[in-house]
């Protein structure tokens, strides 16, 4: 048997079903485009879903793909055992009513003895025992004897690996092909046989037949229009050809192994501990840049969450191999470089791989850095406390919210002879794992609500033909209601419209919708929004003004003008601005999100910063430049391949077909975009930014007005200046100075004012020296002072800690009917006997009705009882005398 790369052998799938007459497809992004259920895309067939279920029509009957797929669900077997990944690639050939199980096998078995060439005899297909026509097929037709194939039969729960179901749903039997790998990797059991749990026989297809519609409940009826949903490993795949032990082996895998081999200066499989992780570096190094590559961003919810955990993950293993400082970005060229030649976008986003994935590892390094600083806090409160087990929920907190793995939590404690409440740990993870999961919304096999649009006949479709108009005759083709399809809408309904043309803009691409009427002679219908709905079609969503209006009636379109001329004049701004903040601040900016409308655009953009007043001025006087040097905007129609060769800018994770639309501001910005637009760029007439935040880690927000808005701003902004011009009595011109000087007044006071309440509060207190007491050796002062806030406190505790030496001392003051104060202060000398005024203040303030607490030297307290001080002040040297 030949040996082939990995990259080889996803372009000799691919090749191989194209020469079926398959329709390849790019692989989809790890983002699930409207379905509900997924956080990533787990599988080939999870972003074909609309096609098998007949709600889309598919391109082609027959379609190819090499999908990327992230699962998490066994992330702490990764690293441990050589057979988990979370990233992997599916290969895959659908048929959508077209082929069947004749074929579906006879190809299988084809692509692996005649192209890669697998010895037929130790191949071994499996079949659902039931399924009598697919061992017809093996037996007949590709002539398998009939001892070496597998019929696998459902279990007590009436589950069967070989019948593959979801719910209600298409689902339908399977037919594995399994691999002989040889006795070196079997069990030893002389019964050892396709389905042993050992390595020896390593299913490498997975041919399933969607035949038939469940219910849910146990009851099949047979579909019409029967799938072919083909799953193949390509890690698999490899392992079985090149002849490794495990996935982690094959050639582009090894080679991001012996990346991480040589940063940390080990080598693989001299120790277990380090081949761990090694292993969950080599995995979760792809998923991120995978996941990066795919818009994705780091944060503490959703899909943000599991990246940021992988990140953080790899990067503590890191630590563990002793890699001193940042390794990711380095390791990720490697990934980089392995697996371009399948996935360009790697390439053409590397920049910004690198450097998000640079800033996140920094931020976790000083996260960590954190975390055992608060993980040191909390081994002195155990000490104090005379505990040594530290509770799940305060180990949970430096895990989620500091990302501090819960083995190195344990490590340290454990070095001290400290343990943690891992049961508690587990409940912690247990609530927060539940709330992820009903933030996946419980939906049908779609993955989304069901709706009255899912209805419809998926061959129905329409055309959008607004670029150059505003108003179009065309034929209405359906009607409905919130609820259900109808013949028609009459005055005083409210539904939806779809015609065969349209020259409304439905919400899509970060452009809002148009608004408008559909109209005929009798007839009058408000078009309040406009949606893109599955299979390409547009609804047209408003209200019957007046009339009826009937499915086949050729009805008049008219979009309301003003509002798609000022949206038009936002979204080529929009262009603009992108090309703008490239130049300033460099090419790894890439859109990250936007907004349009006839009032404002708003646009997400990667960087890792704040823009500096010099570089927003920058950004908007490109911007201007090129409305006042009047460009027309071109548009045209290419492949995709074309419009990349032209340098026209794409956006992240976006599924373009093969034909796309490049807008052109001239030579300046050259964009892949399917909004409507200005033909010039003086309409636009002028651009103004009016604000600019950060929206999420490595992703910044920059809000901006044109034309008239941008007029309208200024007029605002002046009549504020003369309102606060004549409240200062002020000229305009002189508004700035005179707030500067009525500050420097406003400062003077209040130092005044500061300095007055000081001596109030020390002459309220009195000589109080008298008060104080000894605990063991140690003086203390607690007492109380009359109307003092918390900064005043602070202020008498220092005066009074200079009189008083080593000691403690606790001050408590009420501030009207409801509101009191506390504050403790611990000396050096105090501290090294063991006293702790966090702990102190936490003790006392329940008895004022609050909480509070602090560091050893000085905690402070907020309460609303000012009834229960006299206790609080009381109860101190008694909780001194269990600190000391």
């Amino acid at each position: 048997m030949k040996v082939y790369g990995l990259n080889d052998l996803r372009r000799m799938y691919l090749e191989f079903f194209e020469s079926k007459d398959h329709l390849r497809l790019n692989s989809f992004s790890l983002v699930p485009q409207n379905d509900k259920s997924l956080l990533l895309i787990n599988s080939g067939m999870a972003p074909l879903k609309p096609y098998f279920t007949g709600q889309e029509i598919p391109p082609r009957k027959r379609v190819t793909t090499c999908q990327k797929c992230i699962r998490t669900g066994d992330i702490e077997n990764v690293g441990k055992t050589a057979r988990h990944l979370t990233f992997f690639e599916m290969l895959g050939n659908f048929s959508f009513g077209d082929y069947f199980k004749k074929e579906a096998i006879a190809w299988s078995w084809e692509f692996l003895t005649e192209v890669i060439g697998l010895e037929e005899d130790r191949l071994y297909p499996s079949i659902y025992f039931e399924d009598e026509e697919a061992f017809d097929i093996w037996t007949k037709q590709i002539g398998v004897a009939a001892d070496r194939i597998t019929r696998f039969e459902r279990d007590e729960n009436g589950d069967c690996d070989n019948f593959w179901e979801h719910g209600a749903g298409p689902c339908g039997p399977c037919s594995e092909i399994y691999y002989d790998r040889g006795e070196k990797y079997g069990c030893g059991n002389p019964d050892c046989k396709v389905g042993c749990e050992c390595d020896r026989f390593m299913e490498v297809w997975n041919n399933v037949f969607t035949q038939f519609e469940s219910d849910g409940n146990g009851h099949y009826t047979e579909l019409s229009q029967k799938n072919i949903d083909t799953g193949m490993g390509l890690e698999r795949l490899a392992v079985v050809v090149q002849d490794v032990d495990t996935v982690y082996d094959v050639d582009t895998m090894k080679a991001i192994r012996d990346k991480v081999c040589e940063i940390a200066g080990v080598t693989y499989q001299t120790n277990e501990k380090y081949d761990v992780s090694i292993r969950l570096i080599t995995d979760h190094i792809r998923s991120v840049t995978f996941m990066i590559s795919d818009g994705i961003i780091p944060s503490n919810e959703g899909r943000g969450y599991v990246l940021r955990r992988l990140l953080r993950r790899a990067a503590r293993h890191g630590k563990l191999l002793g890699i001193n400082g940042k390794f990711l970005a380095d390791l990720c060229k490697t990934v980089i470089a392995e697996s371009k030649d399948g996935y360009s976008e790697l390439e053409e986003k590397k920049e910004y791989i690198l450097k998000l994935l640079t800033i996140e590892e920094d931020n976790f390094n000083k996260t960590i850095d954190q975390g055992l600083s608060i993980l040191a806090d909390l081994e002195e409160n155990l000490k104090n406390e005379g505990k040594n087990t530290l509770d799940g929920e305060d180990a949970f907190k430096l895990y989620d919210t500091y990302g501090f793995p819960l083995d190195l939590t344990k490590e340290i404690l454990e070095e001290k002879g400290f343990l943690v409440d891992e049961e508690g740990f587990q409940k912690a993870m247990n609530v927060q794992r539940e709330t992820a999961r009903s933030a996946r919304e419980v939906t049908n096999y779609m993955g989304a609500d069901v709706t009255v649009y899912q209805s419809i006949d998926p061959a129905i479709t329409s055309t959008f033909v607004g670029y150059d108009r505003f108003s179009h005759d065309s034929k209405v083709t359906v009607i409905t209601t919130e609820t259900e399809i109808v013949d028609e809408l009459v005055a005083g309904q409210t539904g939806t419209i779809i015609v065969d043309e349209t020259p409304f803009y439905a919400t899509m691409g970060g452009q809002l919708n148009d608004t408008g009427v559909i109209k005929t002679a009798n007839a009058t219908f408000i078009v309040e929004d406009v949606v893109k709905l599955q299979g390409g079609k547009v609804g047209h969503v408003g209200k019957m003004e007046e009339g009826i209006i009937k499915v086949n009636d050729t009805v008049t379109l008219v979009v309301e003008e003003e509002r798609r001329t000022s949206t038009g004049k936002n979204h080529t701004a929009t262009h603009l601005l992108q090309k703008a903040l490239k130049m300033v601040l460099g090419n790894h900016v890439e859109q990250a999100g936007s907004y349009v409308s006839k009032d404002r655009l708003r646009f997400d953009f990667t960087h890792f910063s704040a823009l500096t007043k010099e570089e927003i001025a920058k950004v908007e006087a490109i911007v201007n430049e090129q409305i006042e040097a009047s460009i027309a905007i071109q548009t045209e129609e290419m492949s995709i391949e074309d419009a990349k060769k032209s340098g026209a800018m794409a956006l992240f994770g976006e599924k373009y077909g093969d034909t796309v639309r490049v807008v052109s501001a001239g030579d300046f910005s050259r964009e892949l975009c399917g909004g409507t637009h200005v033909s010039n760029t003086s309409t636009i007439a002028a651009f103004k930014i009016i604000g600019e935040q950060g929206v999420a880690a490595g992703v910044r927000r920059i809000e901006a007005l044109t034309g008239k808005g941008v007029f309208e701003y200024y007029n605002h902004i002046e009549e504020t200046l003369n309102d606060a011009s004549k409240v200062a009595k002020a000229e305009p011109a002189m508004l700035s100075k005179k707030i500067e000087t009525m500050q420097e007044e406003i400062k003077t006071l209040l130092a005044e004012k500061e300095k007055l309440k000081n001596k109030l509060a020390k002459d309220a207190l009195g000589d109080v020296m008298n008060q104080v007491v000894e605990v063991k050796g140690m003086k203390v002062l607690a007492t109380k002072v009359p109307d003092v806030d918390m900064n005043g406190l602070r202020t008498l505790g220092d005066q009074l800690k200079e009189k008083l030496g080593e000691g403690v001392i606790v001050l408590a003051s009420a501030q009207g009917s409801d509101k009191v104060n506390l504050i403790a202060m611990a000396t050096d000398g105090a501290m090294k006997q063991g006293a702790h005024a966090g702990n102190l203040i936490k003790a006392i303030a329940a008895i004022v009705g609050g909480g509070g607490g602090g560091r050893p030297n000085m905690a402070q307290a907020g309460g609303k009882n000012p009834a229960g001080i006299d206790e609080a002040i009381a109860k101190v040297t008694e909780v001194l005398e269990q600190q000391l």
